[in-house]
């Protein structure tokens, strides 16, 4: 996995003299031994060319222990990057980190380190983007628990932040933890191009603002009944597959790789982000708060629309699998350097938490 926790940690997240990218069908942390076995269940059938359902068999098998030790690395990033409490202000500080270090998958680092080293970019850079894009995604997960919001008692598991401290602590805490991420991109340690750190600071601001993550909030709270298919896959494009953009296009930024390399990687958000989101939709009807470490049954109990309750849920799912399929297409030639990346949205379709 490139860097070990150790090493990153020790360098405060220096960076090295830029790797080479990763041959075709290999990348760190994943060998020969992670591909499928002849019992992996492949529930998306025969709904995938021979070429993408090699390259997301290359990986699936290994990507569980990918994506850990992969959270492995961000948690490292982030307690290098996060204040230590301390003064009068150490309540806020102990707030940031109580909210951001309650584990999780990472996904969104995932996608930055993953995007990122198809173009030879060394991990330290991008895991500090990483740790830059979850203190943004925390921030926003923060208040959207409020009860202005949401109205949320537990995340990932324990009691959220406004549970925990108390609801003036947990805006203040998101505030920080939003504005922390631009403090991270800012600093020369991420890139030594100011033209680079600009270029992810612009979008990111872009991801997370008005017309992104915000944007799809405030049409998530004022949404009603009258919503079709169409208006709740804008919603969800916005609210989360902002992010999910962000992160595969931080790797093309990093490297300085061609519009094209990038336009590939958006692509593939695009679609993986309605994946994860059907699959998040469909957990809220079938799965239980003690899997998903949340509390279930919300959107019913509100009234909401989501995929699942505009498809049902065989249609939601043969949705999520054709959109899927349509994820590792898009990344063209990259879908067999990037085992993980093409893997991830078939692995999502089975996932329980």
């Amino acid at each position: 996995m490139g860097n070990s926790t150790r090493d990153i940690a020790r360098q405060g997240l220096e960076p090295k003299p830029k790797a080479a990218p990763e041959r075709a069908g290999k990348s760190a942390g994943f060998g020969a031994k992670s591909a499928a076995g002849p019992g992996l269940r492949a529930p998306w059938g025969n709904i995938v060319s021979d070429n993408v359902k090699r390259a997301a068999q290359a990986g699936i098998g290994g990507l569980p222990a990918a994506i850990a030790a992969s959270a492995k690395l961000v948690d490292s990033a982030l307690d290098a990057v996060l204040p230590t409490p301390a003064g009068p202000q150490a309540r806020v500080q102990e707030a940031m980190r109580y909210a951001i270090m309650a584990g999780g998958k990472r996904l969104r680092p995932f996608l930055v380190l993953h995007s990122a080293r198809l173009f030879g970019v060394d991990d330290s850079r991008s895991l500090r983007v990483g740790a830059a894009i979850e203190a943004l995604h925390t921030y926003s997960l923060v208040h959207d628990d409020l009860p202005c919001m949401d109205d949320d008692d537990l995340r990932r598991g324990r009691p959220t932040t406004h549970i925990a401290f108390d609801e003036m602590t947990a805006v203040l805490a998101g505030d920080a933890l939003l504005t922390i991420a631009f403090e991270i991109l800012s600093d020369a340690r991420t890139h030594p191009s100011g033209d680079v750190r600009c270029a992810l600071i612009a979008r990111l601001a872009e991801a997370s603002g008005h017309s992104g993550m915000i944007g799809g909030q405030i049409i998530d709270m004022l949404a009603n009944e009258t919503f079709g298919i169409e208006d709740v896959i804008n919603l969800q494009r916005l609210k989360t597959g902002q992010l999910f953009e962000f992160s595969c296009e931080a790797g093309p930024i990093l490297g300085g790789a061609s519009a094209e390399d990038r336009a590939r990687l958006k692509s593939y958000a695009e679609e993986m982000g309605v994946v994860f989101q059907i699959t998040d939709d469909l957990l809220d009807v079938t799965s239980t708060a003690e899997k998903t470490g949340k509390a279930v049954g919300k959107d019913a109990d509100m009234g909401k629309q989501t995929l699942v309750t505009l498809l049902g849920l065989d249609g939601a799912r043969r949705e999520a699998e054709k959109r899927a399929t349509r994820a590792v297409e898009a990344l063209g030639p990259h879908a067999a350097r990037a085992p993980e990346l093409s893997a991830l949205p078939f692995f999502l379709l089975d996932r329980d938490a």
